[in-house]
């Protein structure tokens, strides 16, 4: 591992955020844990081609990136009376929800899954805990998070209980402006119990000048679901999973993905889910556009375990490219070890069609004008699979703003 940050990081820097936070003693054991596994830990997967690595964690300078004593954030949490959203660290010392955090907490994403994980559970700061009690229907949960410092580590942890309903929408921006780059880190759990339903929207809007890493993944019980909506348009690099397990029978799962990269933003999109029990379902739909120099790599995985009996998985990607320079890479992956299942997967990477153009200028059209509206049309599929209105309007508007800049 050549990634050095965890020479800069000690015992006492973890314990500080977590006294600061007053944790309970297994929570600062857990980061310490993390924070010792840095050494024998490997970045994440990336996508490799052919004498080509698509995105280049290795070239971070994590040591220079991460300064956790000096991390500050404007966060908003708002929720309805009957479903608790508070601070993970309150939540971790309440008597009602201690047993709550302690139990599911690193349960659906291993804090020592890869360096980043452990470098996230060793260092946020105040985290956000979301708990949907029983037959409770929360539908307008919300996080906005804004990063006013050189870096930031955020962890989510939402627990729906049995036949509970929850919306929840997290934002991410960027606040004041610094001369320097900047590293945001975000882990979200999602525990869904049986027949609870969860709609999960995460929009990252942070500035050009931030390097991005996410992993939100959920898990189901017997009919449950898990539906995400992820928009991405900000940061310099992102590296983003999205990911279910469908451990429950009759669970369902659907991933919507849309991203816009202008001058020279990358973007590593994955959208994966498993199928671990009968009666299953899932729907992938990843959407991007690329201008200027932008880069992408999409990976894609649909794994269909051995005991997932009639199971129903779909997938499909698709890029557009605005410039010559833009690249993308598009890796769909169909793993099935059930004969049982109905399953397909795609993925295609190319430019604007010259015909339709053509038509649309040959009719009084600006050039400008017609590639714009080329451009929103390629987004309907996805934005008519987000049935959150103001989360639609949102990823609509931040489209528009990129298109007219």
């Amino acid at each position: 591992m050549s990634t050095q940050v965890h020479a800069t990081l000690t015992d006492e820097t973890v314990r500080k955020i977590s006294d600061a936070n007053d944790e309970p003693e297994w929570l600062i054991e857990t980061r310490l844990d993390a924070l010792s596994a840095l050494d024998d830990l490997e970045l994440p997967h990336v996508i490799q081609t052919p004498g080509r690595s698509w995105t280049n964690l290795e070239a971070l300078d994590f040591e220079s990136l991460v300064d956790p004593l000096t991390a500050a954030e404007e966060k908003d949490l708002v929720g309805d009376d009957d479903v608790v959203v508070t601070t993970l660290a309150e939540a971790a010392s309440d008597d009602e929800y201690a047993d709550i955090v302690r139990e599911n907490f690193g349960s659906i994403v291993d804090p020592q899954e890869n360096f980043l994980t452990a470098l996230s559970t060793a260092l946020f700061s105040s985290g956000t805990f979301i708990y949907v009690p029983e037959g409770v229907d929360a539908e307008d949960v919300k996080i906005r998070t804004e990063m006013n410092s050189r870096s930031l580590f955020n962890y989510t942890l939402v627990v729906a209980e049995e036949s509970s309903t929850a919306t929840i929408l997290e934002r991410q921006y960027s606040g004041a402006e610094l001369d320097e780059d900047r590293y945001y880190s975000a882990v979200v759990e999602v525990a869904a119990g049986e027949n609870a339903h969860v709609q999960y929207g995460w929009l990252q809007n942070l500035d050009q000048d931030t390097y991005n890493y996410t992993l939100k993944r959920g898990r189901t019980d017997t009919y449950a679901t898990i539906n995400w909506i992820e928009g991405n348009l900000g940061s310099r690099l992102t590296k983003s999973a999205v990911e279910t397990t469908l451990d429950g029978s009759g669970s369902e799962s659907q991933i919507v993905g849309a991203f816009f990269g202008h001058e020279d933003q990358h973007f590593d999109v994955n959208a994966r889910v498993w199928h671990r029990n009968e009666h299953t379902t899932a729907d992938l739909v990843t959407r991007g556009v690329l201008d200027d120099e932008a880069r992408s790599v999409y990976e894609g995985v649909q794994d269909v375990g051995r005991d997932a009996w009639d199971t129903s998985s779909y997938q499909r990607e698709n890029t557009l490219m605005l410039s010559d320079e833009s690249e993308a890479d598009a890796s769909p992956k169909l793993i099935i070890n059930n004969h049982d299942t109905e399953a397909s997967h795609s993925a295609t990477v190319g430019q604007v069609d010259a015909e339709e153009l053509l038509y649309m200028t040959s009719r009084g059209i600006g050039e400008k004008e017609a590639t714009d509206m080329l451009v929103k049309g390629f987004f309907v599929p996805v934005l008519d699979e987000i049935a959150i209105d103001e989360f639609r309007d949102d990823l609509e508007s931040l489209i528009t703003a990129r298109l007219d800049e």
